[in-house]
């Protein structure tokens, strides 16, 4: 039996604090300690022990309550009705667990949950169901897998539910606390699956030809808990929180026909084994932390964010209350970002740029964004080439070469000849290839321009002569 308290259990335990902390004290529900040009706001609260939400197209906010409710967070209010209400075993980590939104949810209004269903026997269900407004169209349930038969552990379910680029609906399933059905494909606990927005098993599946029936939609294998996931918006790329037992939280990179390792490692794998697949990072489970419990990339449709964090994978500790930033671009490294949050347990980022927690401690929906109020400094910019004073070839073609840095990060770069503007760089290193006129002993000044989120311009100038 796992030595380790389940997730949930902690949380409900957290939730018993924290109703006596706030007959006293509003620091609960209050904002986050975010950095410096950061701010953070409580969407809506009075969730009763929320497990996942989504982001609608058309910008509400979907809840799970472990409970089996769906809630729904319009204009900044959590609504009374419920979108739908499932019929759960919420025992331990069981209950109302995952839900996404079809890729063509505007046309077709489907939503897609993950449930500890009670019969006929205990097990988790992937269904989905037709919107009708702010709830669900009765009778409209479809149920498109049913997963095995859960023993008396009322832990391991993961319960994450998440589109993939092509379509498919990826699902991430605990392994209920049986280390060995992890490395087994007879069962699909302890997986990784990927389905069709139907139901069926798409053919190209890694383990389709090893496998038979439903067993046939394992696309990774070697997972314990993998409460979340996320796919980076605009690639194929997944990333997979996989919660640990003592001593590793792990982020792993979600690769088709992957084997993650468990039980026979957990973090990297010591010594190193070829048949496993190491995670790209992982974090000691200490006295402060216990479980990586949300996850997402930050690809907005608009950058909110000083532009360095765009593609940063964000993710959360439910004990350690914090969430942090991994930068894939800059050899994974990590850096703390927000800390103070009760309880987190899911992290969303919005096609207008914010970041969404769900905390379960305070049992509501915050959200981080970027201020560029009060900020006056420039970007400090310099051409690197050509240099001050440069003799070039009139009809050659030059690459006009600058640094840019900033307090809040640079946006974009302009390169103009003469005043006349050549082309803009949006990323580090900045460059222009600039054509050289045909006209001979001209001089030209060359000049390069770095904006900041705050509209503040840094520049820099060289003159040149074309010969």
């Amino acid at each position: 039996m796992n030595s380790r308290s389940s997730i949930f259990s902690l949380g409900l335990g957290l939730s018993i604090v924290m109703l006596t902390i706030t007959s006293t004290s509003t620091r609960i529900s209050s904002a986050a300690a975010v950095p410096s040009g950061f701010t953070d706001s409580v969407v809506a609260s009075g969730l009763t022990n929320p497990t996942a939400m989504a982001l609608a197209p058309d910008g509400r906010i979907f809840v799970c309550q472990q409970d089996g409710a769906l809630r729904v967070i319009k204009n900044g209010a959590l609504l009374p009705t419920p979108f739908l209400t499932v019929t759960v075993d919420s025992a331990g980590e069981r209950g109302l667990l995952g839900i996404a939104f079809d890729p063509n949810f505007v046309s077709n209004q489907l939503v897609y949950v993950y449930y500890t269903a009670t019969t006929p026997a205990i097990h988790n269900r992937i269904s989905r169901f037709t919107a009708s407004g702010d709830v669900a169209l009765a009778g409209s349930e479809t149920i498109l897998m049913d997963l095995p038969n859960l023993s008396a552990a009322t832990n391991h379910n993961g319960g994450a539910l998440h589109f993939a680029p092509d379509g498919t609906l990826f699902v991430a399933v605990g392994e209920n606390a049986n280390s060995a059905n992890s490395q087994t494909l007879s069962t699909r606990l302890g997986k990784i699956l990927r389905i069709t927005s139907t139901g069926a098993i798409p053919t190209d599946n890694p383990f389709f030809n090893q496998t038979t029936g439903d067993n046939r939609a394992i696309w990774a294998l070697g997972v314990r808990n993998p409460f979340t996931f996320s796919f980076q918006e605009g690639t194929n790329r997944m990333f997979i929180n996989d919660v640990g037992e003592n001593t590793w939280e792990e982020i792993n990179d979600g690769i088709a026909g992957s084997n993650y390792g468990w039980p026979t490692c957990e973090g990297f794998c010591n010594p190193p084994n070829s048949n496993f697949r190491d995670p790209i990072f992982a974090y000691a489970n200490d006295a402060s932390t216990c479980a990586i419990t949300g996850g997402a990339f930050y690809n907005p449709q608009v950058n909110q964010f000083p532009a360095n964090f765009v593609g940063s994978y964000f993710f959360a500790d439910f004990c350690g209350g914090w969430i942090r930033r991994l930068d894939p671009a800059n050899g994974n490294a990590v850096t703390d970002f927000a800390t103070g949050i009760s309880s987190p347990v899911d992290l969303k980022v919005s096609a207008d740029g914010f970041l969404y927690y769900l905390a379960r401690g305070a049992g509501s929906v915050g959200r981080i964004g970027f201020t560029t109020s009060g900020d006056n400094v420039a970007p400090t910019v310099s051409i690197t080439s050509p240099a001050n004073g440069a003799i070039i070839a009139r009809k050659s073609n030059v690459t006009i070469t600058a640094n840019a840095s900033d307090n809040v990060g640079v946006t974009r770069v302009e390169f103009f000849a003469n005043g006349a503007l050549q082309c803009t760089d949006t990323a580090a290193p900045y460059s222009c290839n600039w054509h050289v006129p045909a006209a001979m002993n001209k001089t030209y000044q060359l000049q390069a321009r770095g904006f900041d989120l705050a509209g503040n311009v840094g520049t820099s100038t060289v003159q040149v002569t074309a010969r």
